[in-house]
């Protein structure tokens, strides 16, 4: 392979493996507001919590992969507890209310890594099997990247399969649809909610952990991949799992191409992409208009 189409390739996996993250981190946020219509302003900062509770674990256990496993689980049982013990108190006041409130969480999870881990950058180490390089089409490329690839992979695997082929996915569709009818059925729907809404959270925990061994850990870690893992949301169209994951591959090329070639103007690509998209389809590519 020539170098430049090599330097073509490597980009287009860059993009991809940032692509991937970015859809963890979206899909999560989807699943919530598409299921719940909860506007979720802390999913961010859960991503972020998550990176350094992985860098606790593996301080304490000397493992990646116990970082991987327990991380994301501690953010998710600290968004059941959000979703179970703050958010109910102003569903009454509707979004605007949820925006505050989960605002507040936001800073309030910001200002406490800086209390527990100070404001120092810190690096997860990648793991001794997933270090190195591995030849694909003729070109050497980090086999960590393309373990962040397939993790996003199986995570869509795995939420299709749970969505739509078992009967909690059946029991949370419903929900959905019609929680009247279905909590008439003798279903708890505030707990089915409970477990949406964690079960997002954990998505950004595992976001989290994946890309935090190529970034820094830091408390800006929030506000440097949130901001794009909103804008995947809207423009892929709130509840849309199918739009999160193509605007987030297309968002994650435009990085990693647009730093090659226009470092200037790489950050507005995305921004001028979802411009484009929402004054053509203001709900998003696979967004529906309210009835």
């Amino acid at each position: 392979m020539d170098p430049t189409t090599a330097m073509y390739v490597a980009q287009g996996f860059h993009g991809l493996s940032y692509g991937m993250v970015l859809f963890l981190l979206a899909s999560g946020l989807t699943l919530i507001f598409g299921m719940m219509g909860i506007l979720n302003l802390a999913h961010a900062a859960f991503f972020m919590l998550s990176a350094y509770l992985g860098y606790q674990a593996i301080v304490w256990t000397g493992s990646y992969w116990m970082a991987l496993l327990f991380a994301p689980i501690g953010v998710a049982l600290l968004g059941l507890l959000v979703q179970r013990y703050l958010l109910p108190s102003v569903h009454a006041g509707g979004h605007v209310s949820e925006l505050i409130l989960t605002i507040g969480v936001a800073f309030i999870l910001m200002d406490g890594v800086k209390v527990v881990w100070g404001s120092q950058n810190m690096q997860l180490p990648i793991p001794d099997i997933l270090q190195g390089v591995v030849v694909v089409a003729g070109l050497y490329y980090p086999i960590y990247r393309l373990f962040i690839i397939g993790l996003g992979l199986f995570v869509l695997l795995l939420l299709i399969l749970l969505l739509y082929k078992t009967r909690l996915g059946m029991v949370v569709r419903a929900a959905v649809s019609d929680a009247d009818m279905v909590e008439a059925l003798g279903v708890n729907v505030p707990l089915v909610f409970v477990f949406v809404f964690a079960a997002g959270t954990w998505m950004a925990g595992v976001a989290g952990v994946a890309i935090a061994p190529i970034l820094t850990v830091f408390p800006g870690l929030a506000d440097q991949i949130g901001m794009d893992a909103y804008m995947v949301v809207v423009t892929g169209g709130f509840g849309s799992l199918g739009g999160a994951l193509l605007v987030a591959i297309i968002g994650g090329l435009l990085n990693s191409y647009g730093i090659q070639f226009l470092s200037q103007y790489s950050a507005l690509l995305f921004f001028l992409f979802m411009a484009v998209v929402l004054a053509i389809k203001p709900t998003g590519l696979f967004g529906e208009r309210e009835k």
